[in-house]
């Protein structure tokens, strides 16, 4: 009996059959690697915002409709109760509400628009350049802390800077402690001081993106720089003005450690004698740890919360009617 050496091999017996599951396994990876792979790249971070700020806002909606507190060790159900409570017969809580916007307003609107102003001003070429734009970052890493006190030393009522230029052009001196509207304009130009470079530095980049050969165009027509900033640099700032008014009604509306520290531990999270410049957050540390009502101080966390999703809405509207080329 002969050997056909050149008799076909039987069919899934080559080595291009062989290789075939190898191929198929590989194809299978490569298509769940395509698949699954965005959605595990993104996990830890659903995984840190469930656990950070997920879990929190359900757990305040919780305490919200209950008594819980740490002097009781039964929790009931109160159901909204708190709310009606918060918003009808607490003179408290609305004093620090309109204390909040009070300072809210007098340090965001002229904080946008002087960062507006200076950064179209280090938009244009002067000597030194370097130097001013790194001059403004300063106040970002300044601590806190420290600002609060050297405007606290500043706004002092017997040896306050501010009160020594009073004296020396003949006017009275400010308890600026103990007036509300001073001491709203005192801790405003805190922040304000503290918050004008970080805002005027994200208008400049926003600036230096702005396609320069508009700008030729418009002088070649006759446009002033007044004319040119008006007509081609707000509208082209549309997205970012929006973002910074965002950013700063959230953290206007939050205002803590400035009003906090302006005391000089005088008078701690009470806002001063009268409550004249106790802010929302610090009306709700002082529900949660001097009345110990903790049910109370979610339902004042929850309204902080739709008072800071209301005006961010309407700043984010009317930043829209802001006009852009198109």
């Amino acid at each position: 009996m002969s050997l056909d050496l050149h008799a076909p091999a039987p069919p899934g017996r080559g080595p291009a059959s062989a290789g075939r599951p190898a191929h198929r396994r590989r194809a299978s990876f490569t298509r769940l690697d395509l698949k699954y792979s965005p959605y595990l790249y993104v996990l830890p971070f659903f995984l840190i915002f469930a656990v950070f700020s997920l879990y929190p806002i359900i757990y305040t909606v919780w305490i919200a409709l209950t008594d819980r507190s740490p002097l009781n060790p039964t929790i009931s159900f109160v159901g909204l109760d708190n709310f009606v409570e918060l918003i009808t017969d607490d003179p408290k809580f609305w004093n620090a509400v309109v204390n909040t916007f009070g300072m809210f307003l007098l340090s965001t609107v002229p904080q946008l628009l002087l960062a507006l102003m200076l950064a179209n001003a280090l938009n244009r070429k002067l000597r030194g350049q370097t130097f001013f734009r790194m001059a403004i970052a300063m106040p970002i890493i300044t601590s806190t802390a420290v600002v609060a006190l050297v405007f606290s030393m500043i706004y002092a009522k017997e040896f306050g800077l501010i009160n020594w230029l009073l004296d020396a052009v003949g006017m009275d001196k400010i308890d600026w402690r103990a007036n509300r509207f001073a001491s709203w304009f005192a801790i405003s130009t805190m922040v304000d001081w503290r918050w004008i470079g970080y805002n005027a530095l994200i208008y400049l980049a926003a600036m230096q993106s702005i396609n320069k050969d508009v700008y030729e165009a418009a002088a070649l027509d006759g446009a002033s720089r007044r004319r040119q900033f008006w007509s081609i640099t707000i509208p082209q700032l549309r997205p970012t003005i929006i973002f910074t008014l965002i950013i700063s009604t959230i953290g206007g509306l939050q205002l803590f450690t400035e009003p906090l520290l302006f005391t000089s531990g005088a008078g701690g999270i009470s806002g001063g004698s009268q409550g004249q410049y106790q802010t929302i957050t610090m009306y709700l540390l002082d529900v949660m740890n001097q009345r110990f009502r903790w049910g109370y101080a979610g339902a004042v966390a929850l309204v902080l919360f739709l008072l800071i999703a209301l005006m961010s809405t309407v700043n984010y509207l009317l930043a829209r009617r802001i006009s852009s080329d198109k």
